[in-house]
């Protein structure tokens, strides 16, 4: 009888897969790592950054994009762009520039951030900082200290009418600006169009009475983005045809524009039976902007994207320890795991995201379906479906012989949104986080990048 967790993967996936397999049909790997001698060395809970991973989106993107517009002759440039927001960390911004890639910035202290890598010679003046957002004064004055410094391609994107004079007030020099275009949302959302941008049916009036006559600014780029991403169907090749229309007839008018920003919004792999044709979308895109441009006579832009999840998303991991487990009647059994889920995988609990998780160990177990529960004393502190099913399935616990659950794919937002280095909900400490690395002889290496929060830093923060 097949009843172990392993059978169990093995009839739900084609398992191993990608980079997911088993040591002696028990102990889970990632990407060829036994992740339980990363257990043993630092125990839990602990977070991870498998840092080539971020290298190895950044090359597939740019092999997109390019192999797309070579097989269409396509006349223009591909940018891509890290959106720094997904993960601030320095070891994720060094690993990121390694690619010769640009940014993008999205608040005021990102640019105090860029300095920094700048004067640590991670980052020159030729690159591009395309800087998104609603723009209060810092940020304002934080972009003109870029530009007056000699930052040559810093491209602030007007979000609405009061940064242009702004801007101009804050720059000394001249410079190039983009528009972020309001798209459109999906029908399902509570509102009918972005709270970012500029709306369509303004963009030409607005560039004539605010941008065109302006002495110090040249409108170089529009910029284009929806909440839900890039996806093949019929929403996003609408609006993306919407946005085209916009770019060709603003054109026209304006020989300085020259740069279409798409933004971000490739998905990253939340499940096994995650499939989505990312070569395809892209020579997709690519062809379609160039159909548009011909049929309007006018040049193909620059395309620029602006990928974080993307880039940053699967290269992160977060390892718990199933401490207990609860029966609280005949059906429900609730594993209890060494932290909490709301303060470190905040998504699933704020917007009920799944990640890819499995067991570390104890595969050739018979297994039962669970419950998986924080720690903290709130009754959302919980995490209720598998990524391919609408229950959890894990190796039957053991008080003896410890059960180890890992999270995968969740390296974007999760530590900002759980506030890094403050306080967390129950005052719950903030688990270890380590950095792992391959050598040039693919032999992997770990450091601590910050050791579990203790009582007294987070005692700090509350004024104690």
């Amino acid at each position: 009888m097949k009843d172990k967790y392993i059978d169990l993967i093995e009839q739900t996936f084609d398992f191993p897969v990608d980079e997911f397999g088993l040591i002696d049909g028990s102990e889970l790997t990632y990407h060829n790592i036994p992740l339980m001698d990363i257990v043993e060395q630092y125990g839990t809970p602990l977070k991870f950054t498998y840092l080539p991973k971020i290298s190895d989106n950044i090359k597939k993107a740019r092999t997109w994009f390019n192999v797309a517009m070579a097989k269409v002759d396509y006349k223009a440039k591909y940018h891509y762009c890290y959106c720094t927001k997904s993960s601030h960390f320095s070891h994720v911004l060094e690993e990121v520039l390694k690619n010769e890639v640009h940014l993008e910035t999205s608040s005021a202290f990102d640019i105090n951030l860029i300095q920094s890598l700048h004067e640590q010679g991670l980052f020159n003046k030729e690159k591009f900082i395309v800087c998104n957002g609603f723009k209060l004064q810092n940020y304002i004055d934080n972009i003109a200290m870029l530009i007056n410094d000699g930052f040559k391609n810093v491209i602030p994107v007007i979000d609405n009418i009061r940064e242009v004079d702004l801007l101009s007030a804050a720059v000394n020099e001249n410079f190039f600006c983009g528009i972020r275009i309001a798209a459109e949302e999906e029908p399902k959302f509570p509102f009918y169009t972005s709270r970012l941008g500029i709306g369509y049916k303004d963009i030409v009036p607005f560039y004539n009475s605010k941008i065109k006559l302006n002495p110090k600014m040249k409108l170089k780029m529009l910029h284009f983005f929806i909440n839900t991403g890039i996806e093949d169907d019929a929403y996003y090749w609408n609006e993306l045809h919407k946005c085209l229309s916009v770019y060709c007839e603003l054109k026209k008018i304006c020989p300085d524009l020259d740069s279409l920003n798409i933004g971000g919004g490739f998905p990253i792999k939340n499940s096994l039976k995650f499939n989505f044709d990312y070569e395809y979308m892209a020579s997709e895109i690519v062809a379609q902007v160039k159909m548009v441009c011909e049929s309007n006579g006018v040049p193909e832009p620059d395309i620029f994207t602006e990928f974080g999840s993307f880039t940053v998303g699967e290269s992160g991991g977060a390892i718990f320890k199933v401490e207990y487990q609860k029966v609280q009647n005949d059906r429900e059994k609730w594993n209890m795991i060494d932290s909490s889920f709301m303060t470190t995988l905040p998504d699933s609990w704020a917007i009920n995201k799944k990640f890819i998780m499995f067991p570390l160990n104890n595969w050739d177990k018979t297994y039962e379906r669970v419950l998986l529960g924080g720690i903290t004393c709130d009754s959302d502190d919980y995490y209720n479906s598998e990524q391919h099913s609408n229950a959890i399935y894990l190796p039957v616990f053991d008080e003896v012989d410890h059960l180890y659950i890992g999270y995968f794919h969740c390296g974007a937002y999760q530590e900002s949104l759980a506030g890094f280095g403050g306080i967390q909900h129950c005052l719950t400490p903030a688990p270890k986080h380590i950095i792992i690395s391959v050598d040039e002889n693919g032999e992997y290496n770990t450091r601590l990048f910050s050791k579990e929060q203790t009582y007294k830093s987070m005692l700090k923060t509350l004024g104690y």
